[in-house]
């Protein structure tokens, strides 16, 4: 049997070493087209991009050129902003160590508020309820205090007179008087018919009214003198040099 089958397997054919050179020679010569297609091609760009390549370099060239010049050109341009920046920075801190000053000072103000005289007080509630809001602008706030300061300011400068809607102690009703104040150090309020009168001074608590035994004659002769009732005189009324002391008369 193994020879039998040896005998009828069919022979196994030897590649042709003809047609092998034949297939080699035709892919060199392919080859050897495509190489000379390709060096003729750069032959005839060659010079097109040779000359691509200078006009490249020559426009390099000027445009440096003209960096350098632009550079020498706006070397005081770049300084003069360089010094603008460091001026802008310098105000910047400037602004915002204002704003922190002008922001103690708001709470300073808002705590002085229960101190001032009420009438005082009373006519500075628009500028004290927008000086309590966070949100201000420093321009906003700097106004609103300059505003609160020229006002005690005033106040303090002069001796007011006029009736007044007081709360002498809490939970009482308030009552019409004549209140005359001496700046921002004291005030005298008055009752005329009672025949009664308080003296009004700042506090640690804030201002405060407390009722003296006797002086009403005396602050009426006063505000009738400030109200030129009366002949100009000099009138003795009771008054308090520190808030621990002893009620001194005064002129």
């Amino acid at each position: 049997m193994p020879l039998l089958a040896a005998a009828v397997a069919p022979l196994r054919a030897e590649p042709d070493p003809v047609e092998a050179l034949e297939k080699a020679a035709g892919d060199w010569v392919k080859a050897r087209a495509e190489a000379a297609r390709l060096e003729t091609e750069w032959r005839q760009q060659q010079p097109l991009l040779e000359s691509m390549a200078s006009g490249f370099v020559e426009r390099a060239t000027t445009l440096e050129g003209r960096r350098d010049f632009l550079l020498a050109k706006t070397a005081r341009d770049r300084e003069e902003i360089a010094g603008l920046q460091a001026a802008n920075k310098a105000s910047a801190e400037g602004i915002a160590a204002t704003e922190a000053e002008f922001k103690v000072m708001t709470g300073r103000l808002l705590g002085l508020r229960p101190s001032l005289p009420p009438r005082l007080s009373a006519a500075l509630e628009l500028p004290y309820k927008s000086l309590a809001d966070a949100g201000l602008t420093l321009g906003e706030r700097a106004q609103l205090v300059m505003t609160v300061l020229n006002r005690c300011t005033q106040f303090n400068r002069t001796i007011t007179c006029e009736e007044e809607l007081l709360t002498l102690e809490p939970g009482r009703e308030a009552r019409l008087l004549e209140v005359i104040y001496w700046g921002l150090s004291h005030a005298y309020a008055l009752d005329r018919h009672a025949g009664q009168v308080w003296f009004g001074s700042p506090g640690t608590q804030g201002w405060r009214w407390e009722p003296m035994a006797d002086g009403a004659g005396q602050v009426a002769a006063l505000i009738e003198v400030y109200r030129s009732r009366a002949e100009p005189r000099f009138v003795e009324v009771p008054a308090r040099l520190k808030s621990t002391a002893a009620e001194a008369p005064a002129k």
